[in-house]
């Protein structure tokens, strides 16, 4: 028997939360490396099938953001960079880069939680995913999905560096 993943209301969990609740568990890795946590999740059929979180830090690489890490993975689990039919789960409003690599991967759906009003490309600060004149491809977007946890755990990390770093030194 197949297991339907469109209707999962009789079994207490929202699909987007429950993806959503594992794009936070890979935050809660990048945070514990050292780094911004944010996390994400890419979902086919209702199985995940790439997770990754922010290695920007760890790998010395600016491009290392947890959406082209987890892109990479998914492409390399489904056997061609064309991820039609799957979704993007991510802690916090992708980036323009992140944008234009989801954008040319043509997921179906990306769904976030924190948005980015100053650096967004999904809706926050410009849309990308869904432009006009279009790009080749366009996105469903769900926003805000476990909001105040995903903002939350930022929030946290940001002020546990602020503290880490002490007050500002004399004449700064």
């Amino acid at each position: 028997m197949e297991f339907d993943f469109e209707n999962v209301e009789g079994l207490g969990f929202q699909t987007d939360q429950f993806f959503m609740e594992q794009a936070l568990r890979a935050a809660r890795r990048a945070y514990q490396a050292g780094e911004v946590p944010i996390g994400a999740v890419v979902v086919r059929r209702g199985e995940i099938i790439a997770r990754a979180w922010n290695q920007v830090e760890t790998l010395k690489d600016a491009t290392a953001h947890a959406e082209m890490l987890a892109l990479t993975s998914a492409q390399t689990a489904y056997g061609d960079w064309r991820l039609e039919g799957s979704t993007l789960y991510v802690t916090k409003e992708p980036c323009p880069m992140c944008a234009g690599a989801i954008v040319h991967c043509r997921p179906d759906r990306v769904v976030f939680g924190a948005l980015d009003p100053k650096g967004g490309a999904a809706g926050g600060w410009i849309n990308l995913l869904q432009s006009n004149p279009p790009l080749n491809h366009r996105c469903e977007i769900t926003m805000g999905v476990m909001e105040d946890e995903c903002v939350g755990i930022l929030k946290s990390f940001f002020r546990d560096a602020r503290e880490k770093k002490g007050p500002p030194k004399p004449g700064r």
